[in-house]
């Protein structure tokens, strides 16, 4: 292991590849072996051999739940080349997240901060190249000018992924909506290589999907959430969605039941949490 190079995952676990050269394999077979994931490659290790394989060459696979059969609910599927391996580690409770950030750990990606701000495209934001962190649910950034950015995961709202101009290339750019020290909503767009986007794409996703319910907002508790969103005070809200105080301070309890909210003050008083920012922007797509 090289002098750069850090153990960030060493367990016991099993793999089973599932595609071999495009082909499904008819008949596959577990093998048991020593997972141990660095921040450059994934390595099994069975009985006398050790097969690594750098991070640079696996991409998370989609629709990964048709290659996962129902026995191995909970295993991981990636593709390497032409080829699908299911990695299933019991003892890590996500080996997913675990591998995910051991990608993306340290990693020289593309960010653009602050491309939107309040809703709004800053023309003046430009791409740059940035070293990516996560420790302890903090995402980090640090720019070759010696900026940084930061910002918790669980405070990620919504996240886009589309096709756009980076650098002269066609890249897939994954937008992330947060807040910023100054609690203003921005979006932080990040983009890379195949292996980067694929994996920030698993990473967010899995935050934003991890909070999704069934509750279905009624009309005026979407006009609340988009009045918070578009940032009315919460003492101007009863006469800016046109109904009494009374009936808003029971929207906002509603609002702090679901966890779209927190409380800021006892009484009035009411802040938009991630969640909420996520269930105001699909209200607002609705319209």
């Amino acid at each position: 292991m090289s002098g750069d190079e850090r153990k960030l995952v060493d367990t016991s676990g099993d793999f089973q590849y599932v595609v071999r050269n495009g082909e499904e394999v008819a008949d596959p077979q577990w093998r048991s072996c020593r997972l141990i994931v660095t921040n450059k490659r994934l390595v099994l290790a069975t009985n006398g051999s050790k097969q690594p394989i750098a991070h640079s060459k696996i991409r998370l696979a989609e629709d990964s739940d048709d290659l996962i059969p129902a026995a191995a609910a909970g295993a991981t599927a990636l593709e390497v080349g032409d080829n699908v391996l299911l990695v299933d580690a019991p003892n890590v409770d996500d080996f997913e997240t675990e591998y995910v950030r051991a990608a993306l750990q340290g990693q020289v990606i593309l960010a653009r901060k602050q491309a939107v701000v309040g809703g709004v495209v800053q023309d003046d934001a430009a791409w740059s190249k940035a070293r990516f962190q996560l420790d302890d649910g903090v995402v980090r950034l640090q720019f070759p000018d010696g900026g940084g950015l930061s910002f918790e995961v669980e405070d990620v709202g919504t996240i886009e992924t589309g096709t756009s101009t980076v650098m002269g290339q066609q890249r897939t750019v994954i937008e992330v909506e947060h807040t910023d020290e100054q609690d203003r909503s921005v979006e932080t767009h990040l983009s890379g290589m195949d292996h980067h986007t694929r994996a920030l794409e698993t990473l967010f996703t899995s935050v934003v999907e991890s909070r999704e319910d069934d509750y279905e907002l009624s009309e005026m508790e979407s006009q609340v959430l988009m009045a918070l969103y578009s940032g009315v005070s919460p003492f101007e809200m009863s006469d800016f969605v046109g109904t009494t105080p009374d009936e808003v301070e029971e929207i906002y309890q509603r609002l702090l039941d679901i966890g779209a909210v927190d409380e800021v003050r006892v009484r009035t008083e009411v802040a938009l949490n991630a969640q909420g920012r996520n269930m105001a922007s699909e209200a607002m797509s609705e319209k």
